[in-house]
């Protein structure tokens, strides 16, 4: 029997719910909320409840078989992540951009070679290295490195990263954002050219689970 994790609170798993039982298989929670452990009726699988947070790693471990969670998640999380998962189906909802985003006052930072040239500048004035705040360090850096752009330090975010910039902790943040109505009312602008990852949830299937039943379960989503 395949495990399927689903994220266990919120819009995602709401959206999720609704996702699969449009295709004929009813996901529900076993209990009361505060129980991780799940329902299906319409199809042989088993759920678990996750943070959508843990579901790349439990992917990876091959501790579930599908998963549902943010493109952005698995990307950040599983270095080489094509050798640990494969994408089965875009689910078309938790739409949210990662994205590089400056103060709303920087008027001659407009695209990312404006940041480039500020970035080294500052480097020369301040002796130091440009802040950028963030959660996503390895989709950063790697966004980054391809634009060669290179005179940045990350400073790890956990809390709100938008408001890092007001609380001079960073110059800049790369952040998740779906309407951008935070950024603008902490007094930030997004650099057009500077989407990191388009990020949607996604159901993905372990690679090291079988294959054979993975499809077979995928048919059956098809039909």
């Amino acid at each position: 029997m395949l495990k399927l994790g689903v994220p266990s609170k919120g819009r995602l798993m709401e959206d999720t719910f609704g996702w699969f039982e449009a295709r004929g298989i009813t996901l529900s929670r076993a209990g009361s909320d505060r129980e991780y452990a799940g329902r299906v009726q319409g199809a042989d699988l088993s759920l678990v409840l996750l943070s959508a947070g843990e579901i790349p790693r439990e992917l990876a471990s091959g501790r579930i078989d599908l998963g549902v969670t943010g493109s952005d998640l698995v990307r950040e999380k599983l270095a080489g992540w094509r050798s640990d998962v494969r994408e089965l189906a875009l689910m078309g909802f938790g739409h949210a951009d990662l994205i590089l985003a400056v103060p709303a006052c920087w008027r001659d930072c407009e695209n990312l070679d404006d940041f480039a040239a500020i970035a080294r500048q500052f480097r020369g004035d301040h002796g130091f290295r440009l802040r950028i705040a963030t959660k996503y360090h390895r989709l950063v850096r790697a966004f980054l490195s391809e634009h060669e752009i290179a005179d940045y330090q990350l400073v790890d975010s956990q809390g709100a990263t938008e408001g890092t910039v007001a609380n001079l902790t960073a110059e800049a943040i790369a952040d998740i954002t779906s309407s951008g109505e935070t950024l603008r009312a902490n007094h930030l602008k997004i650099l057009p050219d500077a989407l990191i990852h388009p990020s949607q949830a996604t159901l993905f299937a372990s690679l090291k689970g079988d294959q054979a039943e993975i499809d077979r379960f995928m048919a059956q989503l098809r039909a």
